[in-house]
């Protein structure tokens, strides 16, 4: 059955027309009008209530209880403004205004089903105002266009990462996921399985400025640099020629030998600068042995497993070693796939990989360079031309490089409060207009704006639930103190009985 929702007045525009209304609809809700031979689909962005009896100028709250009084129950209104989405069949903004006066209606299932439904895409959840209509994505736009998950804390951000993770298992894709604080390796998905992958690199891979970095030497200690250029250069011909295999230890043996040849004729100052060099260098072994232990270590691009969720934990390394692998690897997934479209009797990489970066403000960062911020600015460019997606994951939206952000024509926003986040983001996205801007605030827990290529019209929605095992949860402090407790009281008692059974 047809519901009429109220009529057009005023001057309309063919992006925007105003409506006045007896019911009171929700913003967010789908409606559509009839003119021109054509079905016109809009969205609700705003409204407002209001009386012709109580007008803006009545300044004394007793003069309105006196009318309501008189009057009882008084008449009210609704206004209220709708963006036009395009036509029905082909979702292009019409070239005419709807007349004043034509009927907004509201858009039933059957409608939103047809203008939504696709046979190909992935289920995120469902329209916020119409749950009965699932909202599908469609996968190849998502990867090839790239995908930003952006939210504030607690908004479901890790919720809706686990959603997309699963459904892509689903058909069988293939991801890698940056995991900054380890949670995914405990994480279940129903539809596929997740390969945990150990932070480790071939020191030999490393170039002599990420050495330099982990090591942390200045670029204006000239002195120690040298020395260390030594060192590497000294452990990268011997691990090259196969004397060697272990590159630190083998930097380490020429200090050393520095250090003798110095201990005759060198000076106290070229003494000291070896023994900080050397100092810095075996503080570099004790904080990255795991990750930088031998040259005969696995290449992890190498080990991806095709069809799973590949799990990079880093939630055990520094951010310096973190930004060095995460570089590493994406420029090896690009190389390995540029190579496996234009040049197959190299190096490959022979599947599509979706890259999923948490906290991803870290490294592609607006406010400093990373070592890993110009590979990930090189496959929002051209990542699509290869089969390299990326999904940029962050509560710091503003914190993301806005070069980046506007390379990524898809995104999922859920509830963003700061208007620095939201204005960086609507400044980065063609298609987050004003009013659902404006919407940002008012989200709940699990709902979100979803907008870009990957869908065909923007869309307010309520995400999914995770069935799997949940990753990113806040943990339950209360119970945590309160079993805290529980284990000193019982150890004060058993300490007790302890004592009163010795007899002291």
């Amino acid at each position: 059955m047809v519901e009429t929702i109220g009529r057009c007045l005023g001057e309309t525009s063919p992006m925007k027309v105003d409506f006045v209304s007896k019911k009171t609809p929700t913003v967010g809700e789908y409606v559509y009008l009839k003119y021109n031979n054509q079905i016109v689909l809009g969205m609700i962005d705003s409204l407002f209530r209001g009386s012709t009896t109580l007008s803006n100028d009545i300044l004394n709250p007793e003069t309105i209880e006196k009318i309501l009084k008189i009057e009882g129950n008084i008449d009210h209104y609704v206004r209220g403004s709708v963006t036009i989405l395009g036509d029905k069949d082909k979702l292009q903004i019409p070239k005419t205004p709807a007349p004043p006066g034509t009927e907004v209606i509201k858009a039933d299932v059957e409608l939103l089903k047809e203008v939504f439904g696709r046979s190909n895409g992935i289920r995120i959840g469902s329209i916020l105002t119409e749950p009965e209509v699932p909202v599908m994505l469609d996968v190849n736009k998502m990867v090839s266009r790239h995908l930003a998950i952006l939210a504030m804390t607690g908004s479901g951000k890790s919720n809706t990462t686990s959603i997309i993770i699963d459904q892509l298992l689903a058909i069988g894709g293939t991801m890698v996921v940056f995991d900054m604080h380890s949670e995914y390796g405990n994480a279940k998905f129903p539809n596929g399985e997740i390969k945990e992958i150990a932070p480790q690199l071939n020191p030999r891979d490393l170039d002599f400025n990420e050495f330099k970095e982990l090591a942390v030497i200045n670029d204006n200690a000239v002195n120690q640099e040298r020395y260390l250029r030594d060192a590497y250069e000294y452990a990268d011909d011997l691990t090259t020629e196969g004397e060697s295999t272990n590159f630190i230890e083998t930097m380490e043996s020429k200090l050393n030998s520095i250090e003798l040849e110095l201990e005759n004729e060198g000076t106290q100052s070229e003494k000291n600068t070896v023994k900080q060099v050397l100092y810095k260098l075996n503080d570099l072994k004790r904080k990255y042995k795991k990750i930088l232990n031998s040259t005969d270590v696995a290449d992890i691009v190498s080990i991806l497993e095709p069809g799973k969720a590949n799990i990079i934990r880093l939630g055990s390394i520094d951010e310096r070693a973190t930004d060095i692998i995460v570089k590493h690897v994406l420029s090896k997934i690009l190389y390995r796939r540029k190579n496996a479209i234009n040049n197959p009797n190299a190096e490959t990489l022979d599947f599509p990989v979706f890259c999923i970066i948490e906290e991803a403000h870290m490294l592609a960062s607006s406010r400093r360079g990373t070592r890993s911020k110009s590979v990930i600015g090189k496959i929002a460019r051209e990542g699509r031309k290869f089969g390299v997606g990326l999904c940029l994951v962050s509560q710091s939206p503003k914190s993301l490089d806005s070069e980046i952000l506007s390379q990524v024509n898809n995104m999922i926003i859920l509830r963003l409060i700061e208007p620095g986040d939201q204005r960086h983001v609507q400044e980065s996205s063609e298609s987050l207009s004003e009013d659902l801007l404006n919407q940002l605030p008012a989200l709940n827990i699990g709902e979100a704006v979803v907008l870009g290529q990957m869908t065909k019209l923007p869309t307010m929605v309520k995400v999914d639930e995770f069935k799997g095992k949940t990753v990113g949860n806040d943990l339950n402090i209360t119970d945590l103190w309160m079993k805290s407790k529980r284990e000193r009281e019982e150890s004060i008692k058993k300490g007790i009985n302890d004592i009163d059974e010795l007899g002291i």
